[in-house]
């Protein structure tokens, strides 16, 4: 072993002496400069063909003509891109294209000469006939014929074979390897291949039941090949090739054809290298440990914060789920005991009207929860996006004061709107939902949290931020209760959770969509004397100068004698209520076709030119709304689409927004909401018909 060592060891340094003597002259300083400005060259290896080249125990491409062909890069002072096969075909097909500049082993053959140009025969290694003991065919290729030869597939000598010698039965496998697996076998009846390649293997790979019959005429002689259109790569090849010295051959031969392939595990630099490695590895252990205990000792009393605070979160959560479970059994015990009662025979006209209320107050109650569930995990996950829109805020207040108004009423709490901003200043950049969301959190938290008193809702600029502030007298909140009411899955105290409904999630929604748009809530209270709620956000004006000539067409709407309207629905029940809240509509006389998926819905489009708005729903078999309204859109782009499903989340409703859809309606779909939408657009049609 030691031996083997020292002599590995002079020859690298009888092969660096040799070559520091030699490389100044081998290029001229064009060639040079050529090879710089070519940087791409790239040399196709194949390192399957031991002892040649092939890939060593440490995972390496090794071999003696790698070894050849680094001391040409070592003399031109320049290293090749390499580009490693591991399908001869695919390599012989990207020479044949030009796809590789350089092939470190291959030999020449006829058709090989018209697009390779060869160098550096080293040395030649005869073919020999293989075949299994105890089987003896005769030792020339001719007496073969009514047998199956096998040889690698593209290989030179499969090339000569099927030219020199008819009528012979010839095979092919991927390798010289697969071939003598299979003749091993006894799939095949004799290989055909180096001698010095079947050695090696047949000795590597344990097939002792292979022997050499006898050597033919053919050898393998194995060279270096440079694409023939590359006449510079080729000057530079040759004259390098022809540089390199007999002694300088004779290194790397004897380095090769005298050393005996030892596993690593035997090699004394591997445990050196191992001995090396436990050593530095124990070093690194050694101050990982002392770091680590640093960072522990610094970081206790944080992890112990952080204990405390998840502790914390469980509690709430834990306490939050089973709110859930109360808060859902609630409304759906109005639900269900309320339909059960209307089935009561006895149950008189008033009595259904109260009943009927009860339903339709639990199923939106139950909606809201379901909502602000789902919104507070999309925000929790950060998976919520802005998206601003020109809209008019004043409007906007108005709408929302609109809606609460009767709520208020209701409790005998009176509610003002008190809106500073002038008609042009109302019109921003904005995110409609989000900012929607806010307001709706705030003054049903007020109107929920207030007995008696008033409720003020007020907006206005101040220093170039838009602040609105929701003012109540309600029952306020205690100040060591102040810090909590903001955060996820929490009410200010159970008293106030047992006198009233909900989650605890509408604050902590409506400060996270603040954040969201920039801006921030902030709060004063006092207890039973009420509290003020301040949401200052970034102001994002547009002054539109036309907006005193708008006309109002939605206030005297044209409508027509008879609208056309396709419903989009798979669902019998829910196709059967819209129908029912269409035909009950006053003022409209509708005529009513229906399509039960996306597929019948463009097929009705595109035949039936007298539709005049289109309920899409959104998830259908065979095609859904989405795709179903971008359908529509490319043959009717002027037709409105209205999306109505049940997914109701910003993203849901955007997304059928930029799928083509002018408006969204979410289930169950609401009459107060749907009547407004059917104004929107038959109004306009009513003109548009008239004129």
């Amino acid at each position: 072993m030691a031996k083997k060592i020292l002599y590995s060891s002079f020859s690298i340094l009888v092969l660096i002496v040799l070559f520091s003597c030699s490389n100044s002259t081998v290029l001229t300083e064009e060639e040079k400069k050529w090879l710089q400005d070519n940087d791409s060259i790239s040399v196709g290896f194949f390192p399957y063909y031991a002892p040649y080249q092939f890939i060593n125990e440490n995972e390496q491409i090794d071999g003696i003509l790698v070894d050849y062909f680094s001391l040409i890069e070592r003399k031109i002072g320049h290293k090749f891109q390499r580009k490693l096969y591991t399908n001869w075909a695919e390599l012989l097909n990207d020479a044949k294209n030009n796809e590789i500049e350089i092939i470190l082993e291959i030999q020449q053959t006829s058709e090989r000469d018209s697009y390779l140009n060869f160098y550096s025969r080293l040395f030649e290694s005869k073919h020999v006939i293989i075949t299994r003991k105890g089987h003896s065919y005769g030792t020339k290729l001719g007496n073969y014929r009514h047998k199956t030869i096998v040889v690698p597939k593209d290989y030179a000598i499969h090339e000569n074979l099927k030219k020199d010698i008819k009528n012979l039965t010839i095979a092919t496998e991927i390798d010289d390897l697969a071939c003598l697996k299979q003749v091993s076998l006894g799939k095949y009846d004799a290989y055909v291949g180096p001698k010095a390649v079947a050695n090696y293997l047949i000795k590597t790979e344990n097939l002792d039941n292979l022997k050499i019959v006898s050597k033919i005429q053919y050898s393998y002689t194995p060279s270096l090949a440079v694409q023939k259109n590359n006449s510079i790569l080729n000057q530079i090849i040759s004259k390098t090739a022809n540089s390199i010295t007999d002694n300088e051959k004779e290194v790397i031969f004897d380095n090769w054809l005298y050393h005996t392939v030892i596993p690593f595990y035997k090699k004394a630099s591997f445990w050196v290298t191992l001995t090396g490695v436990i050593l530095l590895l124990f070093l690194t252990i050694l101050l990982l440990n002392r770091y680590l205990k640093f960072l522990i000792n610094q970081k206790t009393k944080e992890l112990n914060i952080a204990k405390e605070r998840a502790e914390e979160s469980n509690k709430l959560k834990t306490a939050f789920i089973h709110n859930i479970s109360h808060e859902v059994r609630t409304p759906m015990n109005g639900i269900i005991g309320f339909s059960e009662l209307l089935n009561d025979p006895g149950v008189t006209s008033s009595q259904q009207k109260e009943y009927s209320k009860i339903i339709i107050d639990s199923s939106n109650q139950l909606i809201r929860i379901i909502d602000d569930i789902i919104e507070i995990s999309k925000l929790e996950t950060n998976q919520v996006d802005v998206r601003f829109e020109e809209i008019n805020l004043s409007e906007l207040l108005q709408m929302i004061f609109l809606d609460f108004q009767s709520k208020a009423i209701s409790k005998n709490i009176a509610i003002h709107l008190n809106n500073k901003l002038t008609t042009s200043q109302g019109i921003i950049l904005m995110d409609k939902l989000k900012i929607n969301k806010i307001l709706h959190s705030l003054i049903d938290n007020a109107i929920k949290f207030t007995t008696k008193g008033m409720i003020e809702i007020s907006c206005k600029i101040v220093q170039n931020k838009l602040m609105i502030t929701v003012k109540d007298t309600g029952i306020g909140i205690k100040p060591e209760d102040q810090e909590l009411i903001f955060r996820n899955f929490s009410q200010s105290e159970k008293e106030v959770t047992k006198s009233y409904d909900g989650l605890g999630l509408g604050l902590s929604i409506a400060k996270k969509n603040a954040k969201l748009l920039g801006g921030d809530i902030s709060f004063s209270s006092m207890l039973n004397k009420g509290s003020v709620f301040e949401i200052l956000l970034p102001y994002h004006p547009i002054y539109d100068p036309n907006i005193h000539n708008m006309s109002n067409v939605l206030k005297t709407p044209n409508i027509p004698i008879k609208q056309v309207i396709l419903i989009v629905e798979d669902g019998d029940i829910n196709f059967l209520f819209l129908k029912t809240l269409l035909l009950k509509m006053k003022g409209y006389k509708f005529v009513i076709h229906r399509a039960e998926n996306g597929k019948e819905a463009v097929k009705i489009c595109k035949k039936n030119k007298g539709i005049d708005l289109v309920l899409m729903d959104i998830r259908m078999p065979i095609m859904d709304g989405y795709t179903a309204t971008k359908k529509i859109k490319k043959v009717r782009p002027y037709l409105p689409i209205v999306a109505q499903t049940a997914y109701s989340t910003e993203e849901d409703i955007q997304k059928a927004l930029d799928a083509g859809c002018d408006d969204f309606v979410s289930k169950p779909v609401d009459k107060k909401i749907l009547r407004p939408i059917i104004n929107k657009y038959f109004s306009v049609f009513s003109k548009s018909k008239v004129t």
